[in-house]
Formats: structure tokens, sequence, C-alpha cells
């Protein structure tokens, strides 16, 4: 009874589906296939098309899970083509000897203006070929494809070529066809014109396989949609023009413009587009959603357009529920880069500042420190100035720096390098010249009156538990705050020739919270005064969108970025995923950042403790909302209690909650009072909402001596010193052995003297 009523379901699935087919003959059901792969296979299929911004329709998902469901395995199989080749445009056959054929699909042939549609190939491999399927048209472009960007082919080329095709390999599907009976390809189609056009395609898996009397190939007419020209105006809530995060969706689920083929300045690997006042896209005609966001500090709104065949403008009004910069707190990511990762790792393809700027500008990012590093750098590095660069525009500011990754000391732990005035190492013109002892290219930065600090800095550093602080050595074992641990005991030269510490800050936000703020409170509770800093890593850790680890630096009413990285090392900071805000912490009326976050007291004493907050979460969970960006990562709705919209702050002392009250992330703007807290001796002081935001510290001094808050948080320091050691000593050159040798036994030397002094257990 259950298999005949879910049966029913499918088949009336299948009706409401129709809309989508055409009037074709069914491609013929493969039988003998085995079950498993092909399940395996389905998946990854959804998620390319999610990954394209083309979704299978829900009712399409219901029935795959309907068939999925399916206890016998021949009828399973079966129904999984019933379900899928509809959204097939054509059928291809490969026969035992390898002879490839094609046949219409049931999928309507229809195609946008200045677009791109996807659709499926349905595979029937009886040869079990594990060549990459081809397809190409006469009608195609592919000639153009070395001197034309996709997408720019005009009608004064030949008439004829109007259409762009190319199979997607990439992941989570394999470039090569994977040997099963049966697969599912993506062919992605775009047209020049409008109208009905003819084209030819066919395929092949190497030369050769094309199967005889032109069976190989087939003949569709296209019906290519027009697209309309839909204006934005936007403006920020003060009236002014402004830029905004634009994600467009159509019934289906479907991203515009398509993310299959952009060019930059939209990028293809996250759905939204960035647009100016008075800039536009162009969308078909029919019913659309669109989210509208502006970085954290916004509201995100949501809204339907409907598109007809005359151009349209659509008025957009921003709002705010938060303005930091309005009290002085400047928003900046010190880590972003306009190539690699999830984006153009070929050099040549790298973004250009103007793209970068757009980023910026519509997640309402005042800073943005564009790093320069391995893969691209001889490339990037044409745009290194040691100035602002000329794109930025007030108060949005994009300066070119360096991160050593991919290059010199990456192996012992990525480094970012703000405020450089030289960018490349002396002694060559690339990158493999530089030091792999990352204390050698620190001071080579400090003396140029860098700001320096590890880039991700949990990398490394994941030990199983979730307690803060917690004693387990981590491994070291990768490219975060590794050398940290060494670098942060050496005094190296400034640029005036006075010692300065080696390391000003570390990077939190875009990697393990428990891991980054466990190395962070026992480097504080030893005695050194590092400060934290936030970043993103976009698009490396995440292509999601720049500014998801902040900085908001106290700057007053003027925006500096030499005078921004400097607040940084000074940490007049706080650092965010743009949620919360810890706007003003004061320790006994000291602000953050002023006097050296120093406070004096001749004895032990009770503090007070001060700061304006505010958050902001929906006012219910939503549920089964994945976490993109894995377990440990901060996000303000991990923050929530319960199913109240209430998150706890703490103050903190040497790594440790001492108080705590609750607020609800309604948006509103409170005062938060700790009074009354006993200082014993020598510490530090910081408050934080988990895992959202975090306040650099306070460090009060009482009788004049230096934090020494734990001595297992020192032993702990030493015998990292070790496992760095052990991990990372491979990683040196012979030339720099020596150095190194002479660094870690530095290191050693000073956490055995502050183990000595420590008095707390």
């Amino acid at each position: 009874m259950a298999t005949k009523m879910r049966l029913s379901a499918l088949v009336l699935g299948l009706l409401l589906t129709c809309s989508i087919a055409r009037a074709a003959d069914p491609l013929p059901i493969v039988g003998k296939v085995a079950l498993q792969p092909l399940a395996a296979h389905v998946k990854q299929l959804s998620e390319a098309l999610d990954y394209l911004g083309n979704p299978l329709p829900e009712q399409i998902q219901t029935n795959l899970g309907i068939a999925l469901a399916e206890p016998d395995p021949t009828k399973q199989v079966q129904l999984i083509q019933e379900v899928l080749d509809p959204l097939c445009l054509m059928g291809v056959t490969i026969n035992p000897e390898s002879r490839v054929k094609v046949a219409m699909g049931p999928a309507a042939p229809e195609l946008l203006e200045n677009g791109w549609r996807q659709f499926l190939v349905k595979v029937q491999n009886d040869a079990g070929v594990t060549a990459e399927l081809k397809a190409s048209s006469p009608q195609g472009a592919e000639i153009y494809s070395n001197r034309l960007a996709p997408g720019t082919i005009t009608k004064e080329m030949i008439p004829d070529r109007w259409l762009e095709l190319q199979m997607f390999n990439g992941r989570p599907v394999n470039k090569t066809l994977s040997g099963l009976e049966l697969e599912y390809r993506i062919i992605q189609l775009y047209s020049r014109d409008t109208g009905k056009r003819q084209a030819t395609i066919s395929f092949n898996v190497g030369q050769g396989t094309q199967d005889v009397g032109f069976r190989s190939e087939v003949s569709i007419l296209f019906k290519c949609v027009p697209s309309t020209p839909v204006t934005f105006n936007i403006l920020d809530e003060d009236g002014k023009p402004s830029t905004a995060a634009l994600t467009i969706r159509d019934k289906q689920g479907r991203v515009y413009p398509s993310q299959a083929k952009r060019l930059a300045p939209d990028f293809f690997f996250h759905p939204q587009v960035y647009r100016h006042d008075g800039e536009k896209v162009t969308l078909p005609a029919g019913d659309f959603t669109m989210e509208i966001s502006r970085g954290p500090e916004y509201v995100i709104s949501s809204r339907k357009i409907a598109v007809g065949v005359d151009p349209q403008t659509v008025k957009i009004n921003l709002q705010r529920w938060v303005d930091p910069a309005k009290a002085g707190w400047w928003s900046g990511d010190h880590h972003i880069h306009a190539a690699g990762c999830q984006h153009y790792t070929n050099p040549t393809e790298g973004v250009h500042a103007v793209d970068m700027i757009r980023q910026i500008q519509g997640e309402d990012l005042k800073v943005g420190s564009n790093l320069t590093w391995g893969p691209c750098f001889d490339y990037q590095k044409q745009f290194f100035t040691g100035k602002d660069d000329k794109v930025s525009q007030y108060p949005y500011i994009l300066r070119y720096d360096i991160e050593v990754s991919g290059f010199g000391s990456h192996n012992s732990g990525h480094l970012v390098l703000l405020r450089l005035k030289e960018g490349n190492y002396p002694g060559g013109e690339s990158d493999t010249h530089w030091p792999t002892l990352g204390l050698n290219t620190l001071k080579w930065a400090k003396k140029q009156g860098a700001v320096c600090g590890p880039a991700h800095s949990g990398s490394g550093l994941d030990v199983r538990t979730t307690e803060l602080p917690n004693y387990i050595i981590p491994p070291y074992n990768n490219i975060g705050a590794n050398e940290f641990i060494v670098d942060i005991t050496h005094m190296v030269e400034g640029p005036d020739g006075k010692p300065v510490p080696a390391i000003d800050f570390t990077s939190t936000v875009d990697t393990n919270y428990f891991s980054e703020l466990n190395m962070w409170y026992h480097s504080l509770n030893v005695g050194f005064r590092v400060r934290a800093s936030g970043e993103t890593d976009f698009p490396c850790i995440t292509g999601e969108r720049v500014g998801l680890g902040r900085s908001y630096v106290k700057l007053g009413q003027k925006l500096d970025y030499d005078l921004w990285c400097e607040g940084i090392r000074e940490g007049k900071c706080y650092v965010s995923d743009g949620r919360s805000h810890l706007i003003d912490f004061k320790v006994n009326n000291l602000n953050v950042g002023e006097n050296g976050s120093e406070i004096k007291l001749t004895s032990p004493s009770k503090i007070s403790a001060t700061a304006k907050v505010a958050a902001l979460l929906p006012e219910k969970p939503t549920p089964n909302t994945p976490d993109r960006r894995g377990f440990g990562s901060w996000n303000l709705a991990k923050a929530r209690i319960g199913d109240t919209r209430n998150v706890k702050i703490e103050l903190i002392v040497n790594g440790k909650p001492v108080a705590n009250q609750e607020i609800t992330a309604d948006g509103n703007t409170r005062d938060i009072t700790f009074d009354n807290i006993q200082i014993d001796r020598s510490s530090w002081v910081a408050m934080r909402i988990l895992p959202s935001s975090h306040t650099n510290p306070v460090f009060v001094v009482v009788a004049d001596k230096p934090i020494r808050a734990s001595k297992k948080s020192a032993q702990w320091c030493l015998d990292g010193v070790d496992q760095c050691w052990k991990s990372k000593e491979r990683t040196y050159r012979q030339d720099e052995k020596a150095d190194a040798k002479a660094a870690y036994d530095h290191a050693r030397e000073v956490y055995g003297k502050i183990v000595a002094e420590s008095d707390v257990e």
C-alpha cells in the first residue's frame, strides 16, 4: 500500500512538472544500472546545479526523494530516470564500440538573450567509457574563446555564430565520465539573440568516436526569449545614492544573472551581484524574488518584482539597524584577495581593483586590505603602491598589501603584512627568495613600520575540546598561528631603530574560535600584549562575501588607512561578524586603546567595565540552517539562548568569564555595566558575545607587576614551542636553520622564565 502511495505521488509530481517539458518521444529507460553509484551521482548532480544557481525545482526534488525511497532497486533506477529525463535537452548513447549518437530530449529548448541556461544531458554508456564528454556546434563561438570573454559575441561577427555552449565539468562532478551505465551531465547554453534560432549540437568522447550517418549530432530549433533591462535606483537611508548586494531568483530558484559564466565585476562563486545606483541587469519576462542587503549593519529585505517586455526601474531604499562609524568605529577586513582559491587561480585572470572596490562598497566595509599572495604574486604585485588605491572613494578605502602565503615562510604560518611601504622582500623580483623563517620576514616588515600578524590563526591549532582556555597541546601542523608562539617572544628593530614587538595582532573570525581564542588567551595570560583583528580570507576560506570577519577601529570622525592599521596595533578596536557590537568598551572609564590600554592599581581592588552593546537576530530561530563555515565558526545565531531572542554578554578576566548579562538581540543599542569586579593581581579584562564579537583587552596592572595570570598557560606556551619545532623544523631552509634554532631557543628561555615567575596555576 505504501509503495502504491509513493508511486501515485510520483505520477502526480511528474504531471506537475510537464510545464517544463515539451511534446517529444521519451528517452529510453536504461535498465541494468548499479544503484548505489547512481544514487551518489544524482546527489552530486543536484549539488552541481545548486552551485550553478540553477537548483532542481522543488517538485523535482520531492519526486527524487520518493524515487530514492523505493525499496525495489530495479524500480528505483527506473523512477530516477522518470524524474530527471524531462529535464534533458538531449540524450547521448555510447555503444559498446564507443560510437556516440545523440537524440532530442523532452526539455523545452528555450534560451535567454544575453544569458545562460543549463540543461541535463542523459548519457547511456554501454562501453563504460571514462573519457570527457565534449559538445560542439557550428553555431557556437569556441573559435573565439582565446580572444574574447564569454558573453561578448556581437552580431558584427559571423552572423550564424549566435550560440555559446560548454559542458559543466567542475566540482562536485568529475571532468570525465564515470564509466557507469547511466549518468546525467550538465550542458550550459548562451544565446546572443532573441527569436527563433537553429543550432546543430554534436557530442564525442574523443577523436573518431562520432557515430556514422550524422547520428552524433542533433538539430534543435530554439526559442530565445528576450531580456528586459531593469535599472536600480538605490538610495541609502540618508537619501544618497548607494550600492547594494542583490540576489535575484526566478520561481524555480534559478539565480540571475546566471552564475555559470559571469565576468567581473560579477563573481560566479556567490549568488549576489553588486549594483550602484543607476546600474542595471537584464532579466527575462516573469516574476522574480530579490533579496537586498548591504552588509551586516543593514536590514536584509526581500521583495518581488514582475518583469515585462518594457524597460523598468526598481527603487530600493536601504535601512540600517546600526552605524558604528557615526560613533567613530570604522569597519575593515584586513584579509581579502583579488585572485586565487575559489576564483581566478590563473594569475592573468585575477580581478582588478575596480572590481574589488565594488565588493567593499556593496558590503559597506570601510577598509579592504587586498592581499597579494603566492599563485598570483607576480601579476598582482603591479597594483602595490604603498598608498590607497586610486579606485578608493571615501569613506571606502582599498589598499594592496601582502599575505606570505604560497611562498617563503608560509609553511610555518601565513603572515599578514599591513601598511607596507615596499611590497617585495629585497633580493629578487618574484616570490622565490623570501625567508622561510617567519621571524626574518617580520624583521623586514617591522623595519618599514608594518603592522603584522598571523592569518587564519586557528589553522593547525585544533584540539578535541570546546573548553576556553584549554591546556591541550595542539599539533601546530598547518598555516595559522603556529610560529606565532615563537615570534611573540621577540623584539625586532622598528623604523626608528628602536625595538618593537615582532607580532602586533592575531587574526580572528574566519577559523575555529576555540582555537583562535585559546592561543590568544594564553599569550595574554603570560604577559604579551598581542591584539585581535577580524578577517574573512575572502574568497579562500569563504567566497560568500567580504567582511564576514571585521575589525571596528576607533578613529573619531576621519578614516585613514595607516591610522586604521595603527588602531589595530594599539588594540583600539573590537572584532565582530558584524551582527553584534561592543562599542566604547571601558574599564574604570579608560577607553580600550588609550594609554596603551593600561590601568595601574596600587593594590588589589574592584573595577567596573562598560560598553554600548547592540545585536540583531531574527525574532525566531531559523530551523535547520546549515553552518556553511563549519563547527566553531563565528556566527551570532550560535549565541542565541534557546528559542529566545536573547544573547549573553560576558566579562572576561584572564580568559575566563567572571560576570554576564543577557540582552535582547533586537537591534537596539544598550548601555551595559559590570560593577564590583575584584582584581587581585595584574590581569587583562575584555568583553565578548561568543561567538560573534570580542573586544580587545584592557590591562590592569597591580603594584607594577607583570601579568602572570597562569603557570599552566606559561607551561602550555613552553610546550607549544617544542611541538611547533617538531612540526616545522623541516620547513626552514638550510641557510636559515641556525636563525630558526636561535629563535626557538630564545622563546624557550622566555617562557621558562615566565613559568618560574608564575605562582598561580
